[in-house]
């Protein structure tokens, strides 16, 4: 499959079975993380995986996880981030969104679901995996399974009706 037809293949699913996901894929899933580019290769991220009842119990007092059977949250150490030098710019955010679009992708690949959360309560989450102040969780990825009955699976063909077309996004410059 081209990254293209993968990029297209994949959709947010706010519906999931209770089916675990697999060690083998989990892991897949990790490493298009850790492979991912992050500033100056500083690679800052730290993931939490979630998949006991009792830790998405405490992922669901913070963010609507679907009733997904797993969750990754995706954090940065703030001590270990690169900071643009001209405007002191730390880079973190932008760092957890790359590695967060790579296990997301992933996840489709082993034609597993997911929806990316960034609505999410950063003190619970904090507080229930006692976060030392130096890590941030700046993403919920929840992963699983579709529930069929609940989640209508979206067609790759979407979006060139969903989107914008590149004209109204893409500028050329002026020369």
């Amino acid at each position: 499959m081209s990254f293209l037809d993968l990029a297209k293949k994949r959709y947010s699913t706010r519906a999931y079975t209770d089916r675990a996901v697999e060690q083998e894929k989990l892991d897949i899933i990790l490493e298009a993380g850790r492979i991912a580019p992050t500033a100056r290769n500083i690679q800052p991220q730290r993931i939490i995986v979630v998949q006991s009842e009792q830790g998405l119990a405490k992922v669901q007092k913070a963010a609507e996880i679907y009733h997904a059977p797993m969750a990754l949250i995706v954090c940065t150490d703030t001590d270990e981030v690169w900071v643009r030098p001209d405007d002191d710019k730390k880079v973190t955010d932008i760092d957890a969104s790359i590695i967060t679009d790579h296990m997301m992708l992933a996840a489709t690949d082993l034609d597993l679901q997911s929806v990316w959360i960034c609505r999410f309560n950063e003190a619970v989450i904090r507080e229930e995996f006692d976060l030392p102040d130096n890590i941030t969780p700046v993403n919920i990825l929840a992963i699983g399974y579709r529930n069929e009955e609940k989640w209508q699976a979206k067609s790759p063909e979407r979006h060139d009706k969903e989107r914008k077309a590149l004209s109204e996004t893409v500028f050329y410059e002026k020369l």
